[in-house]
């Protein structure tokens, strides 16, 4: 699993590397976040830890997919909120998403 998630950083979307640039080195509101992290049988885009929130940017290939309901079922399980972003809106609309994940963790915009 952790080699997965080591080939999935070296090769991210062009969403997730927009997003990532976004979220790394706690440049929003100092929030550690991790990127492409195994948790149980998933592999996960983005994580705070701290927060408990799951950031997944999805392309076509999610839409209503049965896969992703039961994963995010599971998670949610664990004690993780999942938020789910289309690509294009992390790629065109990122201050709103940025806006979203700040809502969610109840900080300042």
């Amino acid at each position: 699993m952790r080699m997965r998630a080591r080939a999935l950083r070296r090769k991210p979307t062009d969403a997730e590397a927009k997003l990532w640039a976004a979220l790394r080195d706690r440049r929003l509101s100092a929030m550690k976040w991790r990127r492409q992290v195994p948790i149980g049988h998933y592999i996960v885009d983005f994580v705070c830890l701290e927060h408990r929130i799951i950031v997944e940017c999805d392309g076509s290939q999610h839409a209503e997919s049965r896969t992703d309901a039961a994963r995010d079922a599971w998670i949610e399980l664990q004690g993780f909120k999942v938020l789910r972003f289309w690509n294009r809106n992390a790629l065109k609309d990122r201050k709103s998403v940025i806006n979203t994940i700040l809502a969610t963790c109840k900080l300042p915009f």
